[in-house]
């Protein structure tokens, strides 16, 4: 890890920004720190939770990570999955479309079918 500059420390925080990546006390990036026991009482790691029925009229869910959110609508991933059959495929090719959109986060997606 590189040292990090005091200027990039966030007021009244134990966060510091280096490299435009959030760290808590210059340690760990912020998404991979919310298991490290050190780091506690710095995060909060609560889940959004949503409850959704799924029913005959579901015909895919797809989970990712926010290098994809970032540069892409809901409706938009959707409309590319629908088009694949695959669901492994499908998750391929949004996180291909989210790196042509120059996605400068991380990408990770799971698509999955409900019915063919």
């Amino acid at each position: 890890m590189c040292c990090v500059e005091m200027s990039n420390h966030v007021a009244n925080s134990n966060l510091w920004l280096p490299r435009d990546v959030a760290r808590v006390n210059g340690q760990l990036a912020v998404s991979r720190a919310f298991g490290d026991k050190n780091l506690k009482s710095h995060l909060r790691s609560d889940p959004d939770i949503q409850d959704a029925d799924i029913d005959s009229d579901t015909d895919l869910l797809i989970l990712a990570s926010d290098g994809l959110w970032k540069v892409m609508s809901n409706q938009e991933a959707v409309d590319i999955a629908r088009k694949i059959k695959d669901p492994h495929r499908a998750a391929k090719q949004l996180v291909t479309e989210a790196l042509n959109k120059d996605s400068k986060d991380d990408i990770s997606c799971i698509v999955v079918r409900f019915k063919g």
